[in-house]
């Protein structure tokens, strides 16, 4: 477990019972007690109140006030959040519009300068549009958690992609492209890369990726993809 899931899940304890030990929170992440109080410190420097109670029936509190967990919030994220109710939106169906707006635009204030640079250029990648009724989605699986993260690397840092694509057919095969933009045509999730190989941009079904990785040598030059007509940037839905 990384120190931040730690942490993470230290809060989310310490939130549900009201007071634990350092022992009975070490127990509860399998870490050692040096480490928890490591943590705890950390956490306390992030602007988290937690009292300390010595003594038999004492322990460790949580200030509830004091939580903050916007600001712990990673880039993917909140991309990820942004990126539901851009979908829901697509499709036509975000009820309370306005207030996911507004909560959207508090987590976004509420992100360190640096992420919000970061956000808007990962914002910037992100188009939505009309799936054709004649698309086949009866065979639709889930997605990897593991895309989102690598796409932040590879979007921001212009990093080309090493996956696993499996065709409509089931076949598997390995590739190595360019992430140039992501599009949302509900339900079904597109990764938009240019194919060195094919010397053409592809559109890779995120259901139908896997196994992730980032390559780390040079960086590509960003593309302009010519989308259809009904396709537009996920900023101009609010407009």
């Amino acid at each position: 477990m990384t120190a931040r899931l730690r942490q993470d899940a230290i809060v989310r304890s310490l939130r549900r019972t009201g007071t634990s030990t350092i022992a009975e929170l070490a127990a509860e992440v399998g870490a050692s007690r040096r480490t928890i109080l490591r943590d705890i410190s950390a956490l306390r420097d992030e602007g988290f109140v937690i009292h300390s109670e010595p003594g038999r029936g004492g322990g460790l509190q949580l200030d509830p006030q004091s939580v903050q967990t916007m600001a712990r919030l990673s880039v993917a994220e909140v991309f990820a959040l942004l990126i539901s109710v851009a979908s829901m939106r697509a499709a036509g169906n975000l009820p309370f519009a306005g207030l996911a707006d507004a909560g959207l635009a508090k987590i976004e204030k509420a992100l360190p300068p640096d992420k919000v640079r970061d956000l808007r250029r990962f914002l910037d990648c992100l188009y939505v549009g009309q799936l054709s009724p004649l698309v086949d989605i009866s065979n639709m699986g889930e997605m990897d958690p593991a895309l989102l993260p690598a796409f932040e690397t590879a979007f921001l840092h212009r990093r080309r992609l090493r996956m696993l694509y499996r065709d409509a057919k089931g076949a598997g095969s390995e590739r190595h492209v360019e992430p140039q933009a992501m599009l949302i045509l509900p339900p079904l999730w597109y990764l938009v890369a240019w194919d060195p190989t094919r010397q053409d941009f592809r559109h890779f079904r995120m259901d139908r990726i896997s196994r992730p990785e980032i390559d780390e040598g040079a960086p590509f030059h960003r593309r302009h993809v010519p989308f259809e007509d009904h396709v537009r940037p996920v900023r101009d839905l609010s407009r």
